[in-house]
């Protein structure tokens, strides 16, 4: 291991993290209002990369303006979705009282049914971008490629974009306030429809753009979503369920935690395939030993 090139690691794990975090933040947007972990949310990630594919496809703009718009589609195609399969699917479960086990399986059908519709659109298995992307190049001891750069800037603006609407803003307050207690917040005036609405967009809307960077740096099939899924929720039971701020830690920890794995398993002759099951080993000593994840480091938050 004395020849590894830690430096890449590193990167490459601040770049998997990145993704962790967008669609991680996401999920837990999400569980924190609703209460049930969505499986649909591979999905959102699955459409996010092929709504950026066929607008790269349809656009013929210089290559900074295709990225952009690629990115805002992905983020607005995702997000209507979401938006629809809770004023459709999920709102009206919620009001019925419907069980946790209920909405699990109704976020699992929709996620299958997404799917095969993307199937349809899209036949023909596995796609790739052709964007006309700069080669690489070294600075420093890092070796720089745009597609891997890419999800560490969205990262770093949802972040802080996410941190901003939180907390500076009445959506945000209100998103908070419901969250915490959506019976006192309904007493308190605020339209906690409208606040579902707004996070199960926002929620979606971010997986787009996660799913998108994945499909970007890699070619990508309609099982893409469904291949991280797992992982996400790795990352949201080590940074604690519900919790921001804990999700934020936990996805760079994952992050760090595979791609240092891989460096591992290779000494051992072992595929890198292994590498989503150190997530789950990660997962199980922390469901073991500190089952409430990071949240108690960002209480108040």
């Amino acid at each position: 291991m004395a020849n590894t090139p830690w430096a890449q690691i590193l990167l490459f794990s601040i770049q998997t993290g990145s993704v962790y975090l967008l669609s991680a933040v996401a999920l837990t947007l999400t569980y924190g209002l609703s209460k049930f972990p969505n499986f649909a949310h591979a999905e959102f990630m699955t459409l996010g990369a092929y709504t950026g594919f066929f607008i790269a496809n349809l656009l013929h703009l210089p290559l900074p303006l295709t990225v952009l718009v690629c990115i805002l589609c992905a983020f607005l195609v995702s997000g209507s979705l979401g938006l629809m399969s809770y004023k459709i699917i999920f709102g009206p479960l919620l009001r019925r009282g419907s069980s946790l086990i209920h909405l699990m399986i109704g976020s699992m059908a929709l996620g299958f049914i997404i799917r095969y519709v993307i199937i349809e659109i899209w036949p023909g298995g596995t796609q790739s971008f052709t964007l006309p992307w700069p080669e690489a190049s070294n600075i420093g001891p890092f070796r720089i490629y745009i597609p891997w750069i890419l999800p560490i800037a969205a990262a770093l603006v949802a972040g802080v974009s996410m941190q901003l609407l939180l907390t500076r803003t009445n959506i945000g307050r209100a998103i908070r306030a419901t969250a915490s207690n959506p019976q006192l917040a309904m007493a308190s005036g605020i339209n906690t429809g409208r606040v579902l609405l707004t996070t199960w967009f926002l929620s979606a809307g971010l997986a787009g753009m996660a799913g998108l960077f994945i499909g970007m740096k890699a070619s990508f099939s309609p099982t893409m979503g469904w291949n991280i899924l797992l992982s996400v929720f790795a990352v949201t039971v080590l940074g604690g369920i519900g919790s921001f701020y804990g999700a934020i830690a936990a996805a760079f920890i994952i992050g760090l935690a595979e791609n240092v794995g891989v460096v591992i398993l290779a000494q051992f002759g072992l595929a890198s395939d292994y590498r989503t099951a150190i997530s789950f080993v990660i997962l199980i000593v922390v469901l073991l030993i500190k089952p409430e994840g990071l949240t108690r480091l960002f209480k108040g938050n």
